[in-house]
């Protein structure tokens, strides 16, 4: 499907019926990156309405010439929800980049979400991150033959857990997504990755359930930034894996999907607490006109 914005189309896939969900991927990925994770787990679950949005500049969802910033990402973001979800509350995941755009929406939106999760989140610019060194914590021998060197090698790179089993998971969600991504436009869009605000710095707490999961070894964005805002989250529950990277949803898939569960039973029973005081289920007014922080 295709969202048609102002200024950009933008591909998305919907799977479904009940509150909006809205699942951003990471750098260089596409929507089937979290939808190859996620849908496994919804399928044991109803009443949610997943939104998978491909980011500009990444899958079907072209970059256009005028956008150059993390700011228009956004931007763009407030307006895609505006136009799938109109008037209605939302719930955020975001993985890497997508946790940096959750972020920026809690900003910009915070009045119509009931509750977000970032997944191995950015927290800002890669020349600013206090990472871990990169480590193996497990490898075994497997054939690569017919894979993609630099898919290879990037898995090699990144991953934690270097097995077959995680390899085959890389190349189904991954692989077809990085080789897609429009690199040229997001080497132009890194040299502007920070929003023009400081996105740890919220105007006061978010009141709604969170969850932050992290890679003990993620040595792409790691864990101890994250630590530090967990005051603008004060129903925040943070998670640091043993034996995960970045890879963290591939490399720990069980102990994520349970951690993910226990955050939308949160969720869930924090909005129908809210209904019965009369306000989280409550249509919102629309981007445009709902009392959030002005764009940057």
């Amino acid at each position: 499907m295709e969202c048609r914005l102002r200024k950009i189309g933008v591909h998305y896939q919907i799977h479904g019926e009940g509150r909006p969900f809205l699942a951003l991927h990471g750098w260089g990925l596409d929507h089937r990156t979290l939808a190859n994770t996620l849908e496994p787990i919804f399928r044991r679950r109803s009443g949610w309405k997943r939104i998978y949005p491909d980011l500009p500049g990444m899958g079907k969802t072209k970059a256009p010439d005028w956008l150059t910033a993390s700011d228009q990402m956004l931007d763009v973001l407030v307006e895609f929800a505006d136009r799938v979800a109109p008037g209605e509350r939302l719930t955020l995941l975001g993985l890497s980049y997508g946790g940096y755009l959750a972020q920026g929406l809690i900003h910009r939106l915070r009045e119509r979400v009931d509750g977000v999760c970032l997944v191995v989140p950015s927290m800002g610019p890669p020349g600013t991150r206090d990472l871990p060194p990169f480590s193996v914590l497990r490898a075994e021998p497997f054939d690569v033959e017919g894979a993609d060197e630099e898919q290879v090698a990037a898995f090699r790179r990144m991953a934690v857990v270097q097995t077959r089993e995680q390899f085959a998971l890389w190349e189904r969600d991954v692989s077809p997504a990085a080789k897609v991504a429009d690199g040229a436009f997001l080497a132009w869009l890194r040299k502007s990755y920070a929003f023009s605000f400081d996105v740890a710095c919220l105007p006061r707490p978010f009141s709604k359930p969170a969850l932050f999961v992290h890679g003990r070894q993620d040595s792409d964005c790691g864990y101890r930034e994250a630590w530090n805002v967990l005051g603008n989250y004060p129903r925040a529950t943070f998670a640091a894996l043993d034996r995960a990277g970045h890879c963290l949803t591939m490399e720990q898939g069980p102990l994520f999907a349970a951690l993910l569960n226990e955050w939308l039973d949160r969720v869930a029973e924090a909005a129908s607490e809210g209904s019965g005081k009369g306000s989280s289920s409550q249509t919102m007014p629309s981007a445009s006109s709902a009392s959030a922080v002005p764009a940057h």
